[in-house]
């Protein structure tokens, strides 16, 4: 495990007894360098989302826990938020919750698909219902009647992102 999954982790078992008592979900955690700054980031949910007070809330307890254990040698900004609309899937209570739901996935590299009148395609964003996911795999399902010629199944060391489709 590298400095970054460390920080991850360590950062997660310290909020989830915060989050536990509020009855907030850990979403995600992150830590990243954007431009010269690094950020901690720390997603959390809640039953009819996540407000700006409820993320005050956590941020003010995490950041005195943060302060005392001091396990992060760099200088780094802490933020806690909702993961909003956009959020990805990356655990599989993600995938449970979502099942049934269009989901937009980015693939690293493209694949070929036809298209309805059977002329082949290459594509990297697919979009579909989520049916079925695995260790291995994700299956999606391109018509809502459930059909299954019409499921997608994808590896998913394939996938760069998966996350619920924005319906405008």
């Amino acid at each position: 495990m590298g400095a970054k999954e460390n920080y991850e982790a360590r950062t997660e078992a310290l909020i989830l007894p915060i989050l536990e008592p509020l009855h907030f979900e850990l979403v995600d955690v992150e830590y990243v360098k954007e431009g010269s700054t690094w950020y901690l980031r720390a997603f959390i949910d809640k039953e009819g989302g996540i407000t700006v007070n409820d993320c005050e809330v956590v941020s003010r307890q995490m950041s005195d826990l943060l302060d005392q254990e001091d396990f992060i040698p760099d200088a780094y900004i802490f933020e806690v938020s909702s993961p909003g609309l956009g959020r990805q899937l990356k655990k599989d209570k993600d995938f449970v919750r979502n099942m049934g739901k269009e989901v937009e996935i980015k693939l690293y590299k493209a694949i070929s698909l036809y298209d309805e009148k059977g002329k082949e395609v290459k594509e990297k964003e697919v979009f579909g219902i989520l049916k079925a996911f695995d260790d291995a795999t994700v299956t999606i399902a391109f018509d809502e009647n459930d059909e299954p010629d019409a499921y997608l199944q994808l590896n998913r060391k394939e996938i760069a992102i998966i996350r619920l489709a924005i319906q405008f």
